[in-house]
């Protein structure tokens, strides 16, 4: 019972689809076909009951569909109140019922209706639609299996209607997951450059404002490596914020891989030393990229935080199925190691494709990280 009762208030309180269409060309050709038939039947159709009312009633239903789609509960409202009252009349005078064959038209507002609508617009607007089903049928009785199939007539394009706005629905629910997965992604992405660089940049400022009195050609060679980085993360950081506009297609620069880590280690302060090993060469894009960007951050680490480090080990070993990497600095042992955000998206690079992440103190001193992705991941 609870959960009826929870699954009633959810759809009452459903808002209208977004972005319902105004009318398209499709809309006019379809009113530049329906009113000259509207005017035509309702001139030259025989015994027809009330005919200056009954043309009336067909143009006004067809010009009302060009607002099926932005204003669909009051257009079902007014077409099929309308038909509501036309039919109490009928019973109450015991005459043939008012309308023209061309109001067949009608089916499309229960669509429009359950595709369009809020939750309590289509609750009340199926009220008019049931309503005027029913007083439809007793004003003009056609047997039982007649009303059965006239009432599956009307309600079955309700139901596409309802699936189509399910199944859109959901394709945007996909989409907005998707979207916040590479928003994740992109905020990886950001974390890990960005440290990485401004690392660089910080030790290599303190570096020279060390050496700046005894040794200006140092001092200026560290400016100069300062450019670079700060050049550099400015170049990688606006890739990734185009790549966080909506209304913008994202310049798309190349994801680093393995074969960008001998670079990476020439931008470190301490020595870097890369060893490549195996089959390395049908590595998927998303495997390369997490290679390089745990590579990345865990040079970042091993520089903030490896006491009375001088070097930093990078080893990656292809085989059949998978990849491993495996990163160590020469640090003190027990210092400290990546803490924080750094460690997590480490970790979330390498379930989200598959593979297992492990870092902590090495055997002998130092730190240790060891990926391991399968290769197959893309």
């Amino acid at each position: 019972m609870v959960m009826l009762r929870n699954a009633v208030r959810s759809f009452w309180a459903e808002p209208r689809a977004p972005e319902a269409p105004r009318r398209v060309w499709r809309d006019w050709v379809l009113v530049g076909l329906l009113l000259p038939t509207a005017v035509l039947e309702g001139i030259f159709r025989d015994h027809l009951v009330w005919r200056p009312v009954a043309i009336l009633l067909g143009v006004a239903v067809v010009l009302a569909l060009l607002w099926r789609r932005t204003a669909a509960f009051a257009v079902v409202a007014g077409v099929f109140g309308t038909l509501i009252l036309l039919n109490v009349v009928t019973l109450l005078s015991d005459k043939e019922s008012v309308g023209l064959y061309m109001m067949i038209c009608v089916i499309l507002l229960p669509y429009s209706l359950f595709r369009w609508g809020s939750g309590r617009e289509i609750a009340i607007g199926l009220v008019f639609v049931l309503g005027a089903l029913a007083l439809g049928l007793a004003a003009d009785p056609t047997g039982l299996v007649d009303s059965i199939f006239g009432s599956m007539f009307l309600l079955f394009p309700a139901t596409v209607g309802a699936a189509v706005r399910y199944r859109t629905s959901s394709r945007v629910r996909e989409l907005d997951q998707v979207r916040l997965r590479e928003r994740e992604q992109l905020a990886r992405e950001l974390h890990d450059t960005v440290a990485h660089h401004v690392s660089a940049i910080l030790i290599r400022a303190q570096a020279g404002r060390i050496v700046a009195a005894s040794d200006p050609a140092a001092a200026m060679d560290a400016l100069s490596i300062i450019e670079t980085e700060a050049s550099r993360t400015l170049a990688e950081m606006r890739v990734m914020v185009a790549g966080l506009r909506q209304d913008e297609a994202a310049a798309m620069a190349p994801q680093p891989g393995v074969a960008d880590l001998e670079q990476l280690a020439r931008g470190s302060r301490l020595h870097v030393d890369v060893e490549l090993s195996g089959d390395l060469d049908d590595l998927g894009p998303s495997v390369g990229a997490a290679l390089y960007r745990i590579a990345q951050e865990s040079i970042t680490n091993a520089v903030r935080h490896a006491r009375a480090a001088t070097r930093v080990d990078v080893r990656v070993a292809g085989s059949v199925d998978q990849v491993r990497l495996t990163i160590q600095d020469d640090g003190e042992a027990g210092s400290a190691g990546p803490v924080g955000y750094g460690l997590v998206g480490m970790t979330e690079r390498a379930a989200l494709l598959g593979g297992s992440f492990e870092a902590g103190p090495g055997p002998d001193r130092g730190w240790t990280v060891e990926a391991v992705l399968p290769k197959a991941a893309r």
